[in-house]
């Protein structure tokens, strides 16, 4: 099985001003374009691990990247991360950034081998993979660019036609395509120097309901799940570097969302299918994790089922309030024995952050690489 790579050396993850962290398990948000004292405040907090950027933290490249370095100046083992997959969700569009389509196109590519004379079978198949590891490779090399170091990406949810919050977020209805297209990207990812996330464990696409605003069920079987939705992350395991667990409940399995549930990922996805990578749970503040209590419960409960990281996003706003009572609500339940501190799960958070500089952005353009990536993009 793939072990989490190294940490870089203390060194370069932990300046001198910063505490060691024996598990720094949350990924928090910040206000604004840059940091005040609050954020600084928060970042050095012993339980944050990472930050993640929304559309209202961009306004131009260069503001984003002072924003990073600002971000990496507090503490540069600090995990910088976006929600970025191309498509409808894309949290910087403008200023240069490459509007990367949808991934079900390139699930739509994979059906096409041409008509007449060019049709040739398997052609659409190979065009697609070539596009996937383009698309991989133009999202991570603009990001790396401006300091991001993880986008969570691919989406490996089967595209069912039923989610209206999936929908053409997912590459094809097959497990099988999915699945090697997923691979592509993440190879695309790789060669940027980026880890990835597969989402949603075990899978989003069946169920209509959205997460971010009400509790999924899903009542299939085990057996089915698994012969189907789960397949890809069987299938990728050596290649995934993080797995984001659905806030849905599959009700047949387990009584708790899958990002709560112990059977889902110990049993599961790390003793069953073998995953060694990172785990971090979906926003705490959305509604599919209400089940669980609030944040500090939610986060409480992810962290015993089997998490390494938990995320509340969109929080820090109107003063953070919420974001401070998690900080200090988890550290004390820390200290009362209600979770327990993983150096695992910190030694895979630290394995996420990029090994290498990044490619600075105008050097990027000229890149023959990046530039052949360009070419390959769908339309």
């Amino acid at each position: 099985m793939k072990s989490p790579r190294r940490p870089r050396s203390s060194r370069q993850t932990v300046p001198t001003h910063a505490p060691v962290h024996a598990h720094a398990p949350v990924v928090l948000d910040v206000p604004g374009l840059s940091l005040d004292e609050s954020d600084r405040r928060r970042l050095l907090h012993p339980l944050t691990g990472g930050v993640i950027l929304f559309a209202r933290n961009w306004h131009n490249r260069a503001q984003l990247t002072s924003l990073c370095a600002e971000i990496k100046s507090v503490r540069d083992d600090l995990l910088i991360c976006v929600d970025h997959e191309g498509g409808r969700v894309q949290r910087f569009k403008t200023d240069g950034f490459t509007h990367v389509p949808a991934m079900r196109r390139l699930g739509e590519m994979w059906t096409d081998d041409c008509q007449g004379r060019a049709q040739v079978e398997g052609l659409g198949a190979m065009r697609a993979m070539a596009a996937a590891t383009a698309c991989g490779y133009v999202l991570a090399s603009e990001l790396r660019a401006c300091g991001v170091d993880l986008t969570f990406t691919p989406v490996l949810d089967l595209d069912w036609g039923e989610s209206g919050v999936i929908g053409d977020r997912a590459f094809h209805r097959d497990p099988r395509v999915v699945s090697m297209l997923a691979r592509a990207v993440m190879q695309g990812l790789q060669q940027a120097g980026m880890s990835n996330c597969g989402k949603h464990f075990p899978g989003h696409g069946f169920v209509k309901a959205d997460s971010h605003v009400d509790v999924p069920v899903d009542r299939r079987s085990l057996k089915a799940i698994l012969a189907d939705d789960a397949r890809p992350y069987e299938w990728l395991d050596l290649s995934l570097g993080s797995v984001m667990p659905a806030h849905v409940i599959y009700p047949k399995v387990d009584a708790a969302p899958a990002g709560f549930s112990r059977r889902w990922l110990q049993d599961i996805l790390r003793a069953q299918m073998g995953f060694t990578g990172a785990i971090f749970s979906d926003d705490l503040s959305m509604e599919g994790a209400s089940v669980a209590g609030n944040h500090t419960q939610g986060a409480i409960a992810a962290l015993n089922a089997g998490c390494d990281l938990v995320l509340l996003c969109n929080q820090s706003v109107q003063g953070g309030a919420p974001v401070d009572a998690l900080l200090d609500g988890l550290l004390q339940a820390q200290a009362d024995g209600l979770w327990q501190a993983s150096p695992d799960s910190e030694a895979r958070r630290l394995g996420l952050l990029p090994q290498h500089h990044p490619v600075p952005w105008d050097d990027l353009m000229h890149q023959p690489a990046y530039q052949q990536a360009l070419a390959r993009l769908p339309a």
